[in-house]
Parts: C-alpha cells; structure tokens; sequence
C-alpha cells in the first residue's frame, strides 16, 4: 500500500466521519458499512475513488432527506405545541369566563338569601308579628222600584205590600256605607304552632236599636273579630271570636276568610243565603292532607218570632214589638193590666235581645278534591237548636229543634265557569236565612212552635276575561204553616183584605210564605298595579214577596233594584 492510498483513504474516512456527525442511532450501522465499502474501492485504485465519490454523494443526500424529515417532524411538533397552547389558552380563557360568572352570581345568591330573612312588603312587621292591613272604599249607588227606607242591605221581608205608601214610591240614594277596614295578625310561636287575630269592620251598625239576630249590628259594625290558633302538623285548628256561622258554605276545607259569599253589591247578599256572623267557638280537625275536614261550632243563641203570643191569662204578649225581636218578659217592658192580663205596649224601650240558654250547635264535614283539573268542594252540616220562653205565672217551656244544609261548590270549566249550589231545611232556622223569616211561632195557648223552612241558593259564574266576571243567582226561602194554620204566623183566619189596596183601613196581616229572587251581577277589576285595585259593580235584582193564604186570599208584592259599585282597594 503506498502513502498516496494511506492519504485518500483518511481523507474518504474524514468525509464520512464529518458528513455522519450529526445522525446518531440510524446512521451508525450505515457508516460502518460504507467503511468497509471505502478500504475496498481505495483497495481497487482511482477507480474506486470515484464510486466512493458517488456513494459519498448518495449519503450525503440520505443525509439531507432525514435532515428535512426531521426539520418536518420538528415543525408539526411545534405546530401541536402552538394547537396544543392555544387550547389551554382557551380552555383557561372559559374558565376564567365561568369562574367570573360564578363569581358574579355569589351577590345574587347572597341577596336571595338575605331576602328570605328581610322583613317582606306584603304587611307590617313588629315585634315577630305580621300585621295585614285590608279593606276597601265604596261609592254605591241604590234604586228599587218600591221604597224600603234603607241603604244598600235590603230586608227582604219587608218588600211593601200595596197598602203601604212604599210601595207606590221609588228609592234612590247613595252609600259610602259599606266601606270596609280590615286588619290580620298573625305569628308563628314554631313551625307548628301559629297564632292569627282578624278583624272586619264596616259603618252599617244601628246604635242602640241593633241586634244580634243574624249579624253584630251595633256601631261600629263588628262583620267579624276572632283568633285562631292553628297546629299545623297535628291537624287541628281552634277559633274563638265573631266569626261567620259554620252553617256557611266554605271554598277551602273549614277554613276562616275562605267563606264563599253571594257576588253582590247588595250588603245583605241574595234571598236562599244562608249565614249568621255571630260569637262561637269552633274547632276543627284536617285529614287526609288536608282533603277532608270536621269541625264542630257552639254559637250564639237568637230567636225570630212569628207573630205576638195569645193574650190569654198568664201568657206575655211582648214578642213582636213591631220588629219580631223578643223582648224578653214583662219586667222591661211598660205595661198595662186590663182585667188582670199583663200586656206589654209594643215599641216601648225594646230589648232587642231574645231569652235563650242552650247554644245552637253545629257539625259539619266537608271535602275536596281535583277530578281532572276540576277543583271540587262539597260539605254537609246538621244543626241543633234550642227555644226557650216563659209564661206570666213564671212557667217555662223549651222546644228542641234540628235541621241539615250543605253546600257544593266545581269549578265546570276551570277559567271560565264555576258552579255553587247551597241549602238548609229543617225546624226553626228562619234567621238563618238572609231574608229573615221567623224561627217559631204560637199557638192558641201561647206555646212556642218551631216553623219548618226550607232556603236554597245558585250561583252560576263567567270569567269572560281575566278581569270580568258575570255572575247569575237565584235563591228562595219559604216557610209551613206552623201548628197547621191555627197559630200566630201564617193562620188560615188571618185578614189579608187591606194587603192589594192602597191606603186601605183594612186589614193587612201579610204573613210571608215565600221570597225568592233573580240577580244578575258583574265585576270588572278596572285596575290591579302598584297602587291598588279598582273594582266597578253592577247588579240588578228581582225580588218577590207571597204571603200565606188568608180572608181576603195571598197578598203579593215585588221589587225591582239596580245597584252600583265602585271600590278602591289600597292593600
């Protein structure tokens, strides 16, 4: 071998070692071959040299191929890295976006909470008591066709006859009367155990002339004043005050402030009504979840008489006084002894106030349910009452009386039209009943005799709009004969001859046998907002009055009444 080859040699081992010094693992094997490859054409002479040349070539391209490779791969590394980098910034980007809106809705959160403890808008709140307060203004207009001297409560009873002056003349006037305050409090002593007072007021009260036959009707007007006290996991509920009678239909179990009311402007509602607002003491038990209900009511005591007792020896003669209120005996009355028969003068200082010492007691039961999407109510109650009188010789008699009554209520087509139907029949339940037919009479010995009624009541309701309701009502109440037409209410010898002539010195007894009346009503809520809520009424009214059979036959009268209502509620 001689130093030339020596020389290309190193110089072909140089080449290769500098052109393979930057692959590592692939290129290793290779350059150990090409190795061999050298010392065999630098072996073979110039020859060689130039095929080791072309390879030299060759590698060097190989080279530059996995250099580009690599150059590639570096770059789509560094593109996912990019891709890789702007997703974290996104996601970050997101999370700071939820972690801000999540931090934005803390004082919304903070502020709900805070809410359930703050003091609500909807009433006055001291002393851990809620107070309520309620009521309305009204401006009512009244027209009836025959005159009953009276404000916007109707006396039924009292629809003149055509012998009387009234009832030849027209009746217009106006009322601010029956404007209303109400106040609500209430407090939870527990979770279970809550207290409530309500009272109801309204400017319709007759002073010293009042009486409780069927309302508290002193001034000012007590509608109702009474407390509850309500255990709300053990059902029962307890109610002391003045309070609507039980006997009253409710819309929602037997529940106060639930009572459903005649849609009238008239304050003494519709003839076949039947209600009292009197003191009692209630209570009631819910079952069922609240979908069934039994309450039970002792309430104040009121007699109604038909008629003035026989003015045989030894018996009182002080019953009607003009207004068919007992007047208690003799003793507060003035008097006068003609033949040793104490009689008391009718319309000389009254009590108003009738003798009676058993409460009238009431039992109801009542039920609801949704029947597909119909809300439904029904009850039925039984009453039991008590009469009491005393006779001159200082004997007492006491009858018993009982009677049933129930009511139900459906929603026909839920939104549009509702249906109420409401009764009561039985023995002594004349004040009961709105038009105040009596609860007894006599008879020839001066016994008291409970009269049979019966009353009834129908209201069928339109929600033409969200704010119109059109309302159509039709009741009745009529009586039996007591003690088979020989007493002192409704006797087959009573003198009616006077009742169809105007003016007339005949006789006119008019015991009423029946009244019944058509209303047609309309309420619209004209305004409901931040202020209030304005309500504008309309209802006319046909009432007829029949009395019993008599000399001179059945007197008859009628009445034609329109009325208007505006009502500011401010709460």
């Amino acid at each position: 071998m001689t130093i030339k080859t020596s020389l290309l040699r190193g110089a072909a081992l140089g080449a290769v070692v500098a052109l393979t010094a930057g692959v590592a693992a692939n290129a290793t094997p290779t350059a150990h071959t090409h190795r061999k490859a050298v010392r065999k054409h630098v072996a073979g002479g110039g020859s060689e040299l130039s095929s080791l040349r072309d390879e030299v070539r060759a590698l060097k391209a190989q080279l530059d191929a996995q250099g580009a490779a690599q150059a590639q791969t570096q770059a789509q590394a560094a593109a996912a890295a990019q891709s890789a980098s702007e997703q974290v910034e996104t996601a970050q980007a997101a999370d700071a976006d939820a972690t801000a809106a999540i931090i934005q809705s803390i004082p919304v959160a903070v502020a709900a909470e805070a809410d359930k403890l703050k003091p609500k808008t909807d009433g006055i709140y001291f002393k851990g008591v809620k107070i309520t307060p309620g009521g309305f203004v009204e401006a009512a207009g009244i027209y009836r066709e025959h005159n009953l001297a009276s404000d916007v409560a109707t006396p039924f009873n009292a629809i003149p006859y055509a012998v009387t002056r009234a009832g030849h003349a027209e009746e217009l006037r106006a009322s601010a009367r029956q404007s209303r305050i109400t106040g609500l409090v209430e407090g939870n002593v527990n979770p279970d155990i809550k207290l409530s007072m309500y009272g109801e007021f309204d400017f319709l009260g007759a002073a010293q002339t009042a009486n409780l036959n069927e309302s508290d009707s002193f001034n000012l007007r007590t509608r109702v004043i009474y407390g509850t006290l309500d255990f709300a996991d053990e059902g029962w509920h307890l109610l002391a005050g003045d309070e609507w009678s039980l006997a009253t239909m409710n819309s929602h179990g037997i529940t106060p402030r639930n009572e459903v009311l005649p849609p009238t402007i008239d304050a003494q509602y519709n003839v076949g009504f039947v209600w009292a607002r009197q003191p009692q003491f209630r209570i009631t038990k819910d079952f069922l979840n609240h979908s069934l209900w039994a309450a039970v009511s002792v309430e104040n005591p009121q007699t109604t008489f038909g008629g003035s007792a026989p003015t045989a020896a030894g018996v009182l003669t002080t019953i009607n006084n003009g207004s068919n209120y007992y007047a208690g005996d003799t003793g507060t009355l003035a008097t006068t002894t003609v033949n040793g028969v104490v009689t008391a003068v009718s319309g000389v200082a009254p009590a108003t106030q009738s003798l009676n010492h058993i409460p009238d007691v009431i039992g109801k039961l009542a039920a609801e349910e949704d029947v597909y999407g119909h809300h439904m109510h029904a009850e039925v109650f039984g009453m039991y009452r008590s009469f009491y009188e005393q006779f001159g010789d200082l004997k007492s008699n006491n009858i018993d009386a009982g009677s049933v009554g129930g009511g139900f209520a459906a929603q026909v087509l839920p939104d549009l039209f509702d249906v109420q139907v409401t009764g009561i029949t039985g023995n002594g339940v004349g004040r009961y009943g709105t038009s105040q037919l009596p609860d007894v009479a006599f008879t020839p010995s001066g016994k008291i005799t409970a009269i049979q009624e019966t009353a009834g009541l129908v209201t069928a309701t339109v929600h033409a709009t969200k704010t119109l309701d059109l309302n159509f009502i039709g009741g009745e109440e009529h009586d039996v004969r007591p003690d088979g037409g020989h007493g002192s209410y409704g006797s087959f010898t009573a003198v009616n001859t006077g009742c169809g002539i105007e003016a007339s010195a005949l006789t006119c007894t008019g015991n009423a046998r029946m009244l019944s009346e058509l209303t047609f009503s309309a309420w619209d809520k004209v305004y409901t907002g931040p202020f209030g809520q304005l309500r504008v009424g309309l209802q006319y009214s046909y009432v007829a009055r029949e009395g019993f059979g008599g000399v001179g036959g059945a007197p008859e009268a009628h009445d034609n009444m329109i009325m208007t209502s505006f009502r500011y509620y401010p709460f």
